[in-house]
């Protein structure tokens, strides 16, 4: 009975997968309490229906915009001071220890983030959102994730490099692509649509779709 009842829930928030019925019932009831216990959480931090984990801060609520079905987990940071500020499309996630940095000096502004809809990212991840970072629909990416939207300009030999200020283009993952663990995506970074980052990659330049791209720095491997 109860993994009818998560199954329900489960399509409600636009989730596809059939739990496995060989899993034992207290699992299932542990995941159930768990995410009863993080809606409530939500509800009272944002005075909107969105599962928050304990320990989850936010700076600049206003600026925290979210769809349904959306998932903070535990000992996440979002800075939400920027020009676009952090959008969650439905059904989003942001994994547990991340950091989202958007504003992260006081000589500039930044950008944000934006996660379309049935996304995830894996925990322990940094989101450098200052150039701002744009995140597609059906995304997952696992573990160690770090974007870096920003990047310092060198040439002026006379100038200390801490004083020569930025250059921000953003970042730009399209839709329907898998990031495997601990890959650093590098600002003025885009990836094509249907496409497969293998997991380590340092991801620098543009890529087309339906391409799996891998190594440091990252290259085509091969076409889907």
């Amino acid at each position: 009975m109860i993994k009818k009842v998560l199954q329900y829930f489960l399509k409600k928030y636009g989730k596809t997968y059939i739990i496995d019925q060989s899993i034992p019932n207290g699992l299932v009831i542990y995941i159930f309490k768990k995410r009863l216990v993080m809606l409530i959480r939500g509800v009272l931090k944002t005075r909107r229906k969105i599962f928050i984990d304990k320990k989850v801060k936010i700076l600049n609520k206003p600026s925290f915009k979210f769809g349904y079905g959306c998932t903070v987990e535990e000992y996440v940071f979002l800075d939400c001071y920027g020009t676009t500020g952090v959008v969650l499309g439905n059904s989003s996630k942001i994994g547990s220890h991340s950091i989202v940095s958007t504003t992260s000096h006081l000589s500039k502004l930044g950008k944000g983030l934006i996660i379309g809809n049935n996304s995830s990212v894996g925990s322990f991840s940094y989101y450098g959102c200052s150039g701002g970072v744009e995140i597609g629909n059906d995304v997952i990416m696992g573990e160690y994730i770090s974007f870096h939207s920003e990047n310092h300009n060198f040439s002026d030999n006379e100038t200390l490099i801490r004083e020569q200020g930025v250059i921000s283009e953003g970042i730009k993952i399209g839709h329907n692509i898998w990031v495997g663990a601990k890959v650093t995506f590098i600002d003025g970074c885009q990836v094509g649509d249907n496409s497969v980052v293998a997991a380590g990659a340092i991801v620098k330049g543009v890529f087309p779709p339906n391409v799996v791209i891998g190594g440091v720095p990252a290259k085509i491997l091969k076409e889907l």
